[in-house]
């Protein structure tokens, strides 16, 4: 699993933004030089970011881009995915079949429901984990991602039957051997 550098670096632009405060506004070089990117990059950035909602262009003298909603309405996870889209989808099997047209492993498959299971998790965090969240310091982030993974056991243990987790869970290598 690897976060691209473009959702690192458009979650760290949003993020600046989130620290000015409602209503001001920042300009691409401003952006660029506060993060250390490239003009052309912040500018594609900004690009994507407005596309997905989340920044507003402002004209003007003092214009600049401006968070589109407060920072407490805007998802880590909404934001990663208008940035580079998600870390396993259904057709992630479809693109992985190997040289056949439908993947050997496409009625029974443990990896793919570790994969859907991972993902879900992940989306269960970043969609509770908010820009205003980030606007805090390392040990106060444990704490919001604390509150924001507390559910985690009893959903997997409560989900859907294919993610359900038993109440012992077996030794490694338990599996029945093929």
């Amino acid at each position: 699993m690897k976060l691209s550098a473009q959702e690192e670096y458009g979650l760290r632009c949003l993020l600046h933004m989130a620290r000015l405060g409602e209503g001001q506004s920042l300009s691409i070089p401003e952006i660029s030089r506060a993060e250390g990117l490239s003009v052309p990059n912040v500018a594609k950035l900004m690009r994507l970011l407005r596309l997905g909602g989340f920044v507003e262009s402002v004209r003007g003298q003092a214009g600049g881009y401006t968070l589109a909603r407060p920072a407490e309405e805007i998802s880590v996870g909404s934001v990663l995915d208008a940035l580079g889209g998600r870390f396993y989808t259904p057709k992630f099997c479809d693109r992985h079949a190997g040289l056949e047209r439908i993947c050997t492993r496409s009625t029974d498959c443990s990896i793919r429901t570790l994969w859907s299971t991972v993902q879900e998790v992940l989306d269960s965090v970043l969609r509770r984990v908010t820009l205003r969240d980030l606007i805090c310091n390392e040990k106060e982030m444990m704490v919001v991602l604390e509150h924001a993974t507390s559910h985690l056991l009893p959903l997997l243990k409560e989900g859907r039957p294919e993610n359900r987790i038993p109440e012992k869970i077996p030794p490694p290598n338990s599996c029945p051997a093929p």
